[in-house]
């Protein structure tokens, strides 16, 4: 009986997020690529992190197109019996929604496509858990799909919306920011307790995202497990310490990180090597998709409980370099991030490697500039062939703290 009530729980949700006022729509960076994607490729995939906007995007963009969601259990069950009968009941052009929960749909879906080649646009598919989608898509899809990320908002998207200040030199309304987080239904509830929210968003990614994926029998000990990541944001991730610190065993560490990495919680930042292989082997960085979510395992609400936490700069470094992961997510061309540390403690938040050029990134949490802030990028610069090198801070005026090392304003990561 437990288990039918959790389910019925969870269908009610389902039907709420499905059911949501899609009348105040904020424009979506990703729409101008997804609207040229949808003239090249027979199908196009959203993935992202639950209640990032996926449905509403593709609603909005895409009104001459069907829309299905998985989330509804009677679809779920006939998409796994009958695939066939399924595509056959939602003919293209069609949005399946949380294309997850139904990977048997996919070997069918290039069936369909492959039979039609010519057509473009003919599925458009969602998933907010990578884990199982891209496993089937890389079987089945390969060469006939796009893929696209989406996240929570960026300041770039919130500066559009009706009433709201854009960006500021000023220091509060970042930390406001920060603390409340990024995701849509802020901006369209304005009145909504974070940490209601965030914590049904927490009950709920537990009960429906990690039972999908894998099996744990301890619920408890996997969400003290992300507690405790919260309190490494920002960080080096050592999994030797995490499996002491959770009592759990390495592997366990290792998997656990995968579905919290697959389903948009968390985001790990690869190191910087000449040698790309060591970039695979050496120890990444941990960040969080949204730092509203962060704040409040970390029990942050208000901004002066923020500017007194030790983790203050973490959030800060967190929010800043999200901030340029959403930028790159949405451009045709190809990037990668990375942060850079040496044995001797030369250490980088990010670099930008992009059309075979880098931009070198320090982030701190201060408006009072010293010249050894620069100390690193000019050590790096040293080196390497570097396009531009900046010190992002609170500090509105723009300073040279270094022979080719600027120092600007946060904001200026989106340049």
């Amino acid at each position: 009986m437990q288990i039918l009530k959790s389910h019925f729980r969870i269908y009610l949700i389902s039907l709420w997020e499905s059911g949501q006022n899609t009348d105040m729509y904020i424009k979506r960076k990703i729409e101008r690529l997804l609207a040229e994607s949808l003239k090249q490729f027979p199908v196009v995939l959203v993935t992202g992190p639950r209640q990032a906007g996926k449905s509403t995007l593709l609603r909005h963009a895409l009104k001459k197109h069907r829309y299905v969601t998985l989330d509804d259990p009677l679809n779920r069950q006939l998409a796994r019996e009958d695939p066939e009968l399924f595509l056959a009941n939602h003919p293209p052009p069609v949005v399946i929604d949380e294309i997850q929960y139904a990977p048997e749909l996919l070997p069918y879906i290039k069936i369909e496509v492959d039979q039609q080649r010519r057509k473009r646009g003919q599925y458009v598919l969602t998933g907010s858990q990578t884990f199982q989608v891209m496993e089937g898509v890389s079987e089945s899809l390969a060469g006939r799909i796009a893929i696209f990320h989406l996240f929570p908002f960026n300041w770039e998207e919130i500066s559009k919306v009706k009433g709201y200040k854009t960006i500021s030199g000023e220091v509060l309304p970042t930390v406001k920011q920060m603390i409340r987080g990024f995701y849509p239904e802020f901006f369209v509830n304005s009145n909504l307790d974070p940490s209601l929210w965030y914590g049904s968003y927490l009950s709920t990614y537990i009960e429906r995202d990690v039972r999908n994926i894998k099996h744990i029998p301890d619920l408890g000990r996997f969400q003290l497990f992300i507690s405790l990541l919260a309190a490494r944001a920002g960080q080096l991730l050592n999994i030797s310490e995490l499996s002491k610190e959770c009592g759990i065993t390495q592997p366990t560490v290792k998997s656990w990180l995968s579905i919290l990495e697959s389903t948009y919680v968390i985001y790990l930042l690869k190191p910087y090597h000449k040698n790309r292989t060591k970039r695979l082997v050496k120890m990444p960085k941990l960040y969080f998709v949204d730092t509203g979510f962060l704040c409040y395992l970390l029990g942050i609400d208000v901004p002066n409980r923020l500017m007194k936490a030790s983790e203050r700069g973490h959030i800060f470094e967190n929010m800043v370099i999200m901030e340029k992961i959403k930028q790159l997510a949405y451009e045709k061309q190809r990037s990668e991030c990375y942060f850079y540390r040496t044995a001797s403690g030369v250490e980088i938040d990010l670099l930008v490697e992009k059309t075979g050029k880098l931009y070198l990134y320090e982030i701190k949490f201060a408006k009072s500039l010293k010249r050894e802030m620069a100390r690193n990028l000019v050590h790096f610069k040293k080196a390497h062939e570097v396009d531009s090198a900046l010190v992002l801070s609170l500090q509105k005026k723009s300073h040279l703290l270094a022979e080719g090392v600027n120092a600007e304003h946060w904001s200026k990561i989106f340049k």
